[in-house]
């Protein structure tokens, strides 16, 4: 009988153990405890996920022969964010991990096929026993989802190393690259953007980089250097030309307006078109120098003299809320240039030193445009200022570093500056604004002024309008060059890449092109989607100092008190045996 019933015992537990093992299979969940919920999908992602119609499988190239710890720390957080993501839609989304060194069907490796696809690998030098050696990392993902395929760039840098900061970044910026890359391959419309022309905006190879970013198919394939550019580059944006003094006003189909670095006077008729289409719910974005100040002029001769340009924008921009001050941001924190030395005139010696009229912009981090972004280079850049206006948000995007000034001007600028070191107490400035971004209901700047021709030119568009109702946006950067590039005599070099570092120890891919996608995303993206850019992942590091004077207890906390502990319970428990046994005897 004991017989029978220990083995129904044995049979219920068997079965049970298999129930509970099939349903927790099934069924399963997570509690995500950390404050910034670092193991948890936002709604949209969810939403996104859910709604999937065909298969979404995700190729990641992070596994294999890793060239440093950073890569796999990399690699560890990509799969883990995978496997949350896969939970939201199991019978949807797939991923798995491939070694880049594996051949495909047709004999060649993933990292040839990444490289024809534009993905720049990552090289660096590793110490082995025969010295160093040179190993590829390829931080890249590719999401392919019926006949739709993108690339996705896990780190997007060209830096030999992974900080810690950077690190986290990439992490924190894991769910917003996968959502909006899903999400553009569900919805491939294209978003419509227009280059305004006819006051002399530049038009020549200077801007390549920037419509390149922009919309890759508007560039001539034979133009694209692979080594700067992916030729395969796809986008969801199409830019086209727009000559503002020819056109009765700007069409409501254009999603974006951009105005970069114009050169002569705006009339107030061409004014009028432009805050037509900002009052009526429009997006505009103004890439404008204030100043006369060209790095070709000061190559050329000693010095140069900045001087305002008179573009007739300041009232308009004023009425908005934003001015641009007609001064010039110099910082410590700045890009490098190759200045003479020494030497004769005939065979100058060089050195690079810092150039204070090119600042670098860090992130504040405090807007979805700059969160997680890198530095961005700016080149004899204004300041900005804001004025209190009704219904109108303002929020700065780039603001200098801690050391900073500004000059007024006329301001002199000369080479002979860096013959001498920078006088740093000068430099006591912080956080002076260069863009912004204002968003809300604008009022037009003619209300009250415009003339009868004026009001007769808008019937195209329904009439004159003098208060908004529909939440518009105006990005307001107070520097033309920032998304213009550099050419080479081997053709145009990427936006924020410096001409003349090319090759030193100080060249550095800046994250001009990145903050401009930013913006126009922002602009036109889907919001929830641009949402998923505020996950913060917080870096919780020990204090250096506190650990080096804390070692000695800390190190006895966590070695010798455990082995106490186990000296002292195992003498209670013979104690206590020794006394057991006798009470029983």
């Amino acid at each position: 009988m004991n017989k029978r019933k220990t083995a129904v015992w044995w049979i219920g537990l068997i079965v049970g153990l298999f129930v509970i093992n099939y349903i927790a299979s099934k069924l399963h969940g997570r509690i995500d405890l950390t404050e910034e919920k670092r193991y948890s999908l936002t709604s949209t992602s969810k939403a996104l996920l859910r709604n999937l119609k065909n298969d979404v499988t995700i190729n990641v190239f992070l596994k294999g022969d890793l060239p440093s710890v950073d890569f796999r720390k990399l690699a560890a957080s990509t799969q883990e964010f995978l496997s949350i993501l896969k939970e939201a839609n199991p019978s949807k989304v797939h991923y798995r991990f491939i070694d880049p060194q594996d051949e495909m069907e047709n004999g060649k490796t993933w990292a040839d096929s990444l490289k024809a696809s534009g993905a720049s690998p990552i090289n660096v030098s590793v110490q082995v026993k025969a010295g160093q050696e040179n190993k590829m990392a390829f931080p890249y993902a590719i999401v392919q989802a019926g006949d739709q395929t993108e690339l996705v760039n896990l780190f997007q840098t060209s830096k030999r190393n992974l900080s810690v900061a950077e690190l986290n970044n990439a992490e924190a910026l894991l769910e917003y690259q996968f959502a909006k890359t899903i999400d553009r391959i569900i919805d491939p419309s294209k978003i419509s953007v227009a280059y305004a022309v006819g006051n002399g905006e530049p038009a020549g190879p200077e801007t390549f980089s920037f419509r390149y970013a922009v919309d890759p198919e508007s560039v001539p394939k034979q133009y694209v250097n692979p080594q700067y550019f992916d030729p395969n580059a796809k986008s969801n944006y199409k830019i086209g030309l727009l000559d503002i003094q020819k056109q009765k006003a700007i069409p409501s189909t254009v999603n974006v307006l951009l105005i970069v670095k114009p050169t002569t006077t705006f009339t107030d008729d061409e004014k009028l078109k432009i805050d037509q289409y900002l009052v009526r719910g429009g997006k505009v974005i103004c890439f404008i120098d204030e100043l006369q100040a060209e790095q070709d002029s000061l190559s050329i001769k000693s010095q140069v003299v900045a001087y305002e340009r008179n573009l007739n924008l300041q009232d308009m921009l004023f009425s908005y809320g934003v001015r641009i001050n007609p001064d010039l941001i110099m910082d410590l924190q700045c890009d490098f240039l190759p200045f003479a030395v020494g030497g004769s005139a005939t065979n100058p010696q060089y050195e690079f030193l810092h150039w204070n009229y090119f600042p670098l912009f860090e992130s504040k981090g405090n807007h979805d445009i700059n969160k997680n972004l890198g530095l961005v280079a700016g080149r004899f850049t204004n300041s900005v200022d804001t004025i209190e206006v009704p219904g109108v948000k303002k929020t700065f995007l780039l603001q200098s570093s801690n050391n900073s000034r500004v000059i007024s001007t006329p301001a002199l600028i000369s080479p002979n500056e860096n013959r001498n070191s920078p006088r740093d107490a000068l430099f006591n400035k912080h956080d002076i604004p260069a863009a912004v971004l204002l968003e809300g209901n604008f009022g037009s700047f003619f209300r009250g002024r415009i003339t009868k021709s004026q009001r007769d030119s808008l019937q195209v568009i329904g009439g004159f309008k003098q208060e908004g109702t529909t939440d518009s946006k105006l990005i307001v950067v107070a520097d033309g060059d920032i998304v213009l590039n550099d050419v080479t005599s081997n053709g145009p070099l990427p936006l924020g890449m410096n001409l003349y570092t090319i090759g030193s120890q100080y060249e550095f891919p800046f994250a001009n092109r990145d903050f401009l996608l930013n913006c126009l995303e922002y602009l036109t993206g889907k919001s929830t989607i641009i949402q998923t850019r505020n996950k913060e992942i917080v870096l919780r590091l020990l204090d250096p100092q506190k650990v080096e004077a804390e070692r000695t207890r800390w190190q006895l906390i966590n070695i010798a008190i455990p082995i106490l502990l186990v000296i002292v319970f195992g003498i209670i428990y013979q104690q206590f045996r020794r006394y057991r046994f006798i009470a029983k005897a």
